[in-house]
């Protein structure tokens, strides 16, 4: 009994606990609650004294940026009044200026009117006057002073010729002298000696012994050689040294430059020698570039083209009467430019005709026509200028003399060219016996190159195997020996080789 009792009493215990507990949350909450609003309205008063403070400040700032703005206006407004202001007072000063100018006009108008009348009236009275002293002396104005002049002139026809001839003799020894003066300076100036060219060229060679190594087993060496460079070698007594012989220049020098790297190397064989010719070739090309770029520099003829450079040193190689044409351009240049200068005449073109006069000479060989027309078609292609042309192209009288330039260059080149010893006329008929020697065969089909040897007695014609046969090379040696014949002159007799070679390579590997 007392059990149940105390678990009753325990469970309405529990149960006023229970209730307790939720009264004190709601209590809690009551009071919670309370404090929630009075934060979210102290929010609320807060947020709108806020706003209010953010809408006063706006305000204020709104009215005050209005404020500069009607200020900016009012300036503007004003500037652009002054500027109206301004441009009516220009407008009214030029409208004034407009009348002035009309009425100027107006009086230079009539003016010109009054002048013209006055001028009538006098033109007028001259043609009286005249027309009443024509009527006096019965003769009109033209054969009044045709009577006059002649009076004049039977007068005193002994004193005016004496008087022009005394004038035309004393101008005439004037120019004279001063032509001498002129030429006798400038030849004065340039007082060059001259050294005709030889035809030969000596290489030392370090012991007579290698004379054996270049002429070769059967002589195979020597006459690859002698095929190759277009040369004759010739080898003979003479100790220490070997003679290279050929009319043309440049052949002669790389059969030089050739022949000493052969003996340098040691090594001397067909094959050896194809090489070095190449080789050697290549080597003279580059001295006939820094030859051209030299004479142009010592002359001081700037601005040319590179490929005209090349051709002038071409002509390092050339002869022309036995003078070398590069050393006589290269005094022609200075003679001219001496000349020119005294004469007031461009010292730039005459001195760049000069030097370029004789370019065609480097091709005529491979081109045809006269040296002077090669040189005319060089210049143009290549881009000189007009001026030179014209300056270069009558120095044979070939073209007119257009300018002044022109015609010092025609007397820079006699001048150059008529030194005492300078040219060798019959050096000259030999050389061009050679050269015409060789174009008649190179003229035939299948000719690969021919070379004319000693002194013009031997014809050397190395043909293409592929193009011509051994019958063929017999007929051709025959048809070229008839042209010679019948188209040159020469002493004696010339021997004519015409050479077929077959060759053929190949490597084993």
């Amino acid at each position: 009994m007392s059990l149940k009792l105390v678990f009753v009493l325990l469970a309405v215990a529990g149960l006023a606990g229970i209730g307790l507990g939720y009264l004190l949350r709601f209590l809690v909450a009551l009071g919670k609650r309370g404090s929630i609003e009075h934060d979210i309205k102290q929010l609320m008063l807060d947020a709108k004294e806020e706003a209010k403070k953010i809408t006063l400040s706006a305000e204020q700032e709104a009215a005050d940026i209005l404020k500069d703005i009607r200020e900016e206006m009012k300036e503007k407004e004003e500037k652009v009044k002054k500027t109206e202001d301004r441009l009516i007072s220009k407008e009214e000063l030029l409208d004034k200026r407009q009348i002035d100018i009309d009425r100027e006009v107006e009086t230079i108008k009539q003016r010109i009117v009054e002048i013209k009348e006055k001028k009538d009236k006098v033109d007028a009275m001259e043609a009286s006057k005249e027309a009443e002293l024509e009527k006096i002396a019965k003769l009109s104005e033209e054969e009044a002073k045709q009577t006059l002049l002649s009076g004049m002139e039977r007068k005193y026809e002994d004193d005016l010729i004496v008087r022009l001839r005394k004038l035309e003799q004393s101008n005439t020894e004037k120019l004279e002298q001063k032509a001498k003066e002129i030429l006798t300076t400038s030849i004065q100036r340039l007082a060059n000696s001259v050294s005709p060219d030889i035809f030969t060229t000596s290489v030392t060679i370090p012991s007579d012994e290698l004379k054996g190594k270049i002429i070769g087993k059967e002589g195979r060496n020597i006459k690859a050689f002698e095929r190759e460079t277009g040369v004759e070698i010739i080898v003979d007594d003479t100790p220490g040294a070997i003679t290279i012989s050929c009319f043309d220049p440049v052949r002669r020098q790389v059969a030089r430059l050739a022949l000493e790297n052969l003996i340098l190397d040691g090594r001397i064989q067909p094959a050896k020698i194809e090489k070095e010719v190449e080789k050697a070739k290549l080597e003279i090309g580059k001295i006939i570039k820094e030859k051209g770029e030299q004479a142009a520099f010592e002359c001081g003829v700037f601005n040319l083209d590179p490929r005209i450079i090349s051709i002038l040193g071409r002509l390092y190689f050339r002869t022309s009467y036995g003078q070398n044409v590069l050393q006589h351009s290269v005094e022609m240049t200075h003679i001219a430019g001496m000349i020119a200068s005294e004469l007031g005449a461009n010292v730039a073109t005459a001195k760049a005709g000069a030097l370029l006069h004789d370019i065609g000479k480097a091709v005529d060989h491979e081109v045809q026509g006269t040296h002077v027309e090669i040189g005319r078609r060089i210049l143009q292609k290549f881009g000189a200028s007009e001026e030179i042309v014209k300056a270069m192209e009558a120095h044979h009288e070939e073209y007119p003399y257009e300018t002044l330039e022109s015609r010092i260059v025609q007397a820079a080149d006699a001048i150059s060219g008529g030194r005492p010893g300078a040219r060798r006329d019959t050096v000259e008929n030999y050389l061009k016996r050679l050269g015409d020697l060789e174009a008649i065969a190179n003229g035939f089909k299948g000719v690969d190159k021919s070379y004319a040897l000693q002194a013009g007695r031997e014809i050397r014609i190395f043909v293409t195997p592929s193009l011509v046969t051994d019958i063929e090379a017999v007929n051709m040696a025959r048809e070229i020996a008839q042209k010679i014949e019948n188209e040159l002159k020469y002493p004696g007799e010339i021997r004519v080789t015409v050479i077929r070679e077959n060759r053929v390579v190949e490597y084993a590997r």
